[in-house]
């Protein structure tokens, strides 16, 4: 090779290099990392979509210290196959510790995971949520209680959480503010959507079989379904996909959001202080998104209140959107509106808190409005810069609303001129069915309301079909890390780069320690100021679609090497305040 060669491809390698420091994420191989979970799914004649409508809903991932060494683990929620447990051994290297953690499924169903300390012991425990096709052992929620030394025993009973139904997610939080966990239930239903219509107070008629949502209120350490007093829908029309934690109105007590499928509004429950909740949708915003999917709630604007966004299905672009997309007409629109579902439109939605008890919808104008079959919602500062992100886990491994399909490939004459020759008529008509990998989406804030794609420069472009999406910093270096679960393909692990690409963004990372049964002090609010800046956080690690993020709040501060005030509003509303605090560093505080 002469000089000149021998100098082209020296150049070529440290394109190569700067290309690969240059991205704020950078997937690490199952090779490097040792996490090769894959959410594998088969379709068959006995089990499939037409049978069972979310087959391909995907599945969770949660992240949480179970071993208490300061290093967040990763579990993954399977649906045909096992469920996951990582143990982080330190530098982005994980062991799968599943079988001898107690961890191992066959034949189950999981779909939500949430890491909590239920017990009080200081140990986070696993709460697994189930649903699938009806039937078969182990079909009840399980909780696995940490017996301290990297095992679990499943005790659902013995809390009263062993719920039997279709199951989303669980979320745990104080409702009473009496220093111990309740839970919000989320579920969804097997039956056909068609049979209900759009017929009037539907959501005020209990499921007769128990099935719906539920408000479990911990007395005593039993879970006690309190709904009907509480004020909570579990009507058999809820649907439910996402639901998220947070004060709304910062009146100290906890609000709940749910996002409903199909065509059933979204409630969104405020905290009336007696144990009670006042559903207020309508009175706090203008619109909302038709087939609600996934949900979360930050301060997108700095101005310290929660905002909300919240997925749909539209497609991003013209072909996709001739495609895939199906909208309502006119009258169809009337009817919903006039039987009191309530102005719903087919793309996400970007909530900004007006402080008052609105919001003001400003998805498009901000342009996140359309992003596909959407799963996963997070909120999140991914590059440090001080301005919260939005990160949307997507895709559908069937395309089940491709319109050509629909209008010519699944027509009764096709179907029974199949069925005519075909043995296997679903197997047949899933082969047909259009299967397109599409990659997620990274919005970069630019601030003042604005949002930016960043997913193909940030490194998060790479094609898939994602469900449950989790973030938290694996590698205790400042920067929150991403992890996806997908659907007939391997799990993504992302590492962030920040330190390489931002360098000059700085942080503030907290370990809360609670009061009585709420160790991790779920609820905490983290307000930080800098001058006329102000940075706002609510701890409350179930986010997302189906998944729990990193229990420990991190603040991207942007060139701050030094904060004003940090102030922290713990759960029984005591505060407490630090003075002139340098950044990049971890604090830990003690509500006692």
């Amino acid at each position: 090779m002469n000089f000149r060669s021998l100098l082209f491809a020296f150049s070529l390698g440290l394109l190569a290099c700067r290309s690969k420091s240059d991205k704020q994420f950078v997937m690490v191989s199952s090779k490097e990392s040792g996490v090769s979970f894959s959410n594998n799914l088969l379709a068959s004649e006995s089990f499939n979509p037409y049978i069972y409508r979310n087959f391909f809903n995907g599945g969770g991932v949660g992240l949480g210290d179970i071993n208490n060494d300061g290093l967040p683990d990763i579990f993954f929620c399977g649906n045909m196959v096992s469920n996951k447990l990582y143990l982080n051994k330190g530098n982005l290297k994980f062991e799968d510790i599943t079988e001898k953690a107690g961890l191992a499924t066959n034949d189950m169903w999981s779909t939500g995971v949430s890491f909590v300390d239920l017990n009080g012991d200081g140990w986070l425990d696993i709460y697994v949520c189930r649903s699938g096709k009806p039937g078969g052992n182990r079909r009840h929620n399980e909780l696995f209680i940490n017996n301290k030394d990297m095992t679990f025993k499943e005790q659902s009973h013995e809390y009263g959480l062993d719920f039997v139904g279709l199951s989303t997610h669980a979320v745990f939080f104080d409702a009473d503010n009496d220093e111990d966990l309740d839970c919000y239930l989320l579920t969804n239903s097997i039956r056909s959507v068609g049979v209900f219509d759009l017929k009037k107070d539907q959501r005020n008629e209990p499921d007769k079989n128990g099935e719906g949502n539920k408000l479990l209120m911990n007395k005593g350490g039993k879970f006690v379904d309190v709904s009907q007093e509480a004020g909570i829908y579990t009507s058999r029309i809820g649907f439910g996909l996402g639901v998220t934690i947070g004060d709304f109105n910062k009146d100290g007590w906890q609000d709940i959001y749910v996002s409903n499928d199909f065509f059933e509004r979204d409630y969104l429950y405020v905290n009336q202080k007696n144990g009670t909740f006042l559903e207020s949708a309508e009175r706090a915003v203008k619109s909302m998104s038709s087939g609600s999917m996934g949900a979360d709630c930050a301060d997108v604007n700095n101005d310290a209140y929660p905002d909300l966004f919240v997925t749909e299905m539209l497609p991003r672009t013209n072909a996709r959107l001739k495609t895939k997309a199906s909208f309502e007409d006119w009258n169809h629109h009337q009817a919903r509106v006039g039987n009191g579902y309530y102005f719903q439109f087919p793309r996400n939605v970007l909530q900004v808190n007006n402080g008052d008890g609105t919001f003001s919808e400003v998805g498009r104008l901000a342009n996140v409005e359309a992003t596909d079959w959407s799963w996963g919602a997070l909120i999140f500062d991914m590059d440090n810069d001080g301005l919260k992100d939005i990160f949307v886990a997507n895709g559908i491994f069937k395309d089940l609303l491709d319109q050509d399909y629909i209008n010519f490939m699944a027509t009764p004459e096709k179907v029974r001129a199949i069925l005519s020759k075909e043995k296997s008529v679903i197997e047949k008509l899933m082969g047909i069915m259009p299967s397109t990998p599409i990659s997620n989406f990274a919005f970069q804030n630019k601030g003042g309301l604005r949002f930016e794609d960043r997913a193909e420069k940030w490194g998060l472009g790479e094609p898939c079909f994602s469900n449950g999406s989790a973030y938290g910093d694996l590698d205790n270096d400042g920067d929150l890390d991403l992890v996806i679960n997908n659907v007939n393909g391997p799990a993504f692990v992302y590492k962030n780069q920040n330190e390489m690409t931002h360098p000059e963004n700085h942080f503030l990372k907290f370990v809360l320690k609670g009061e009585g049964l709420n160790v991790n002090a779920l609820g905490t609010k983290i307000t930080v100021e800098a001058g006329d800046q102000e940075f706002y956080l609510e701890q409350m690690p179930m986010r997302g679609f189906e998944s729990s993020v990193d229990t420990r709040p991190n603040f991207g501060l942007g060139k701050l090497k030094e904060v004003d005030r940090v102030t922290i509003e713990w759960p029984d509303g005591k505060i407490q305040e630090l003075k002139m605090v340098k950044t990049n560093q971890v604090i830990t505080l003690s509500e006692k």
